[in-house]
This record gives structure tokens, sequence and C-alpha cells, in this order.
């Protein structure tokens, strides 16, 4: 892989990611702790009420922490604040979310829907690589492998092969006929969403 091609997989494989994660928020079945001395609790708890691993885990010192969870600051700094969300996003109703994520991968599957770039064939063909939105409903084995791959922290290019073939079978390979081996390229991802 070039360089180029390791910072494209990068870019996509955050953007899988922050799709994984508004997915979540859609299922959760109460709103997360909204304001900053809320998610320090919250986020303490989870931490066993140790307010230096709490600290340690957000990049802050003890005392911010406690300054927070004593109710004497209530206005986090913007690097703090999205620190906040996501570590609060990341933990909240856990159950929910791996319910939702083993019926994908048991029975439902994902609804992937993206505006990127799929080359299938030579130029000059109707299949010709351009942009393209799709919206694709991929099986539940895809979605086991792309689910499994986001947990493990699979690397950027295994987490984007695993989306990229999931389109691929679902949306241009659907159906097997004479296109079941057709080779298909995913990149320059512009969106994508992700949804349970």
């Amino acid at each position: 892989m070039t360089a180029d091609d390791v910072t494209r997989a990068a870019k996509t494989r955050a953007k899988i990611l922050d799709a994984f994660a508004r997915a979540e928020r859609v299922l959760f079945t109460r709103p997360a702790p909204k304001s900053a001395r809320a998610q320090m609790k919250f986020l303490r708890t989870r931490e066993k009420g140790s307010t230096k691993s709490l600290a340690e885990r957000l990049g802050v010192s003890r005392k911010t922490v406690q300054r927070y969870l004593s109710g004497a600051s209530t206005k986090p700094n913007k690097r703090l604040q999205e620190a906040l969300v996501q570590e609060t996003e990341s933990e909240w109703q856990p159950q929910v979310r791996a319910q939702a994520r083993q019926r994908a991968a048991s029975s439902g599957g994902l609804v992937i829907s993206c505006r990127a770039y799929f080359g299938l064939g030579p130029e000059g063909t109707s299949d010709a690589g351009r942009v393209r939105d799709i919206s694709v409903a991929v099986s539940p084995s895809h979605a086991a492998a792309i689910i499994a791959a986001q947990e493990e922290g699979a690397t950027e290019s295994d987490l984007h092969d695993a989306v990229a073939e999931a389109i691929a079978d679902a949306y241009f390979r659907q159906g097997g006929g004479g296109r079941a081996g057709l080779e298909v390229k995913f990149a320059d991802v512009e969106w994508l969403n992700i949804a349970f």
C-alpha cells in the first residue's frame, strides 16, 4: 500500500467508527448525561470510583476531575468536552449496544449507506469506476465480520476491506450469476452511515 492508500484507509476507518457511534446513539432508550458534572459522575462509576484513573482516561489532572464533580467547574474546554461526550457515549447503555450488535450479526444484518468511489471494470465501459451513492442491506455474516473487526480494533485496511466486501457482495454481486468473482474497488469515501 502506498502512503496515500494508508491515509485513505485511515480516513475510511474513522468514518466507519463514527457511523457505528451514530447508529448506536439512535438505539439508546434514555439520553446520555449532558452536563459535564453528570458525565464525570457517570464515568467515575465506570472507573469504579477512581478519580485518578478517570483523570488519566480524560487526559486531565485529578484536581480538574474533582472540581467538576463538586460543581466548582461547569464549562469544560473544547478538548475536554469532546472527550467527555465521546467517553460517556462509548460507555452508555452497553447492553442495548450489545443486543443490537448480536441481532445484526445473527439475523438482522446492517444497512450501509455511503457516497464513495466504486471501480468495477475498465474505463470506457458501463462498469467504469465512478462516485456512487449506495444504500444496501448487508447479510448477517458480513455484519458479524464488520462488527468483529471493529470490536477487535482491526487495522485500517482490515476494517475497510470488511466493509468493501460487504457492499460488493450485497450490491454488485447479488444473486451470483456471472458477476460472482467481480473485483470491486472501494475508495474515497465522502460519507458513510450504518443502521442496525
